[in-house]
């Protein structure tokens, strides 16, 4: 029992490690992720939306370090109670991403690794289980250290996950699992391979038929039935078709239309992307400009790529700029603004506005 109690307990730290980790170096994508969940037409809790990043932080932070104290053995009735109502806050998440198919993508591992919403809650159903296991044999888990030097790590570890994440937020990722990452090529990302599975369906017909609505599969015809009346369809997806990891990528503007290919094809480009251009900062729109004219002065092609094009903002930049949606925006780089230098298509460098 004392062994597999000790199993459970690295497998559970691991996980949450982990999954801490994963985005503690990109606390952005968190965000953006409980800002899907704060949204109307998903939780409808719009009034936490300013507060995203500060609960996104928190959440990783306690996700991180719990898992940590559990290594070590640190307060451990308090890690296990906490980690035991933070996978419920998860669960719960997981679960209605799933039921109700709101949020695609939980981001339980970050980028790293993808889960469907179903294999999320599964996991965290188990989670809770071995957690839930873990804290009726408290008593068993000892420290893997003295007090002294349990302390002293624990606090450590704590203090180095909270400047990595403030770090990570003013510049970029310190690792990149994104397609826009350096060295992936954007045109390779959104090829679909021969062999790529296809998506299949199946139509559910619900007609009323002498008062009394009814279940038909499209092979039953039911708009052939007399007296049958339309009530509703429902589309099953059996399998999901292969989606490419870049699927959304496109560069066009009113006056030159869509120019994607071409800018795919140039020996070098810079773009100045801004998935948020009204909440670009006065610091950051002059510095962003002053790189982007002395790209120009040295002979560099300089494009933006905005998520909004208004008027009045448009004359607040110094070179062109151009239409790309949001979401992907969002994927190439977290900076608000950010440049990635492409050649040929392929990524070479990326930077936040910061670090121009």
């Amino acid at each position: 029992m004392k062994i597999l109690i000790q199993v459970i307990r690295i497998l559970v730290a691991a996980t949450f490690i982990f999954s801490g980790f994963v985005k503690m170096i990109d606390p952005i994508g968190t965000k953006i992720k409980m800002l899907e969940y704060f949204s109307e037409d998903v939780l409808n809790l719009t009034f936490l939306s300013p507060y995203a990043l500060e609960i996104s932080i928190l959440l990783i932070w306690l996700e991180f370090v719990l898992g940590i104290w559990l290594l070590f053995g640190y307060k451990i009735r308090f890690t296990l109670r906490t980690l035991l109502v933070l996978i419920i806050i998860f669960l719960f998440l997981t679960w209605y991403s799933a039921y109700y198919n709101k949020v695609t993508d939980c981001g339980c591992f970050g980028d790293a690794v993808k889960l469907t919403n179903w294999e999320t809650f599964y996991k965290n159903v188990l989670l809770i289980i071995l957690i839930l296991f873990l804290n009726r044999h408290w008593r068993d888990i000892k420290p893997l250290f003295n007090k002294r030097i349990l302390t002293g790590l624990s606090h450590s570890f704590a203090l180095l996950a909270l400047l990595l994440m403030i770090y990570t937020v003013r510049h970029l990722p310190l690792i990149d699992f994104r397609p826009y990452a350096i060295g992936k090529n954007i045109e390779e990302g959104m090829q679909i391979p021969p062999n790529a599975p296809q998506g299949k369906f199946k139509e559910i017909w619900y007609y009323k038929i002498n008062g009394e609505v009814k279940e038909f599969s499209t092979e039953d015809e039911p708009w052939n039935i007399k007296g049958a009346k339309f009530v509703d369809r429902k589309t099953i997806v059996l399998q999901e078709a292969y989606t490419p990891p870049i699927h959304d990528f496109s560069i066009e503007n009113e006056i030159d239309g869509d120019i994607t290919e071409q800018v795919l094809k140039m020996p070098e480009v810079y773009l100045i992307i801004s998935y948020a251009p009204v909440d670009m900062s006065d610091d950051a729109i002059r510095k962003i400009n002053k790189y982007a004219r002395q790209l120009s002065d040295e002979g560099h092609k300089v494009i933006g790529l905005f998520a909004q094009i208004d008027g009045d903002n448009a004359q607040k930049f110094d070179f062109p700029l151009y239409l790309t949606d949001a979401t992907t925006l969002k994927t190439m780089i977290r900076s608000n603004p950010g440049v990635i230098k492409l050649e040929h298509g392929t990524v070479v460098e990326k930077k936040a506005w910061m670090d121009l």
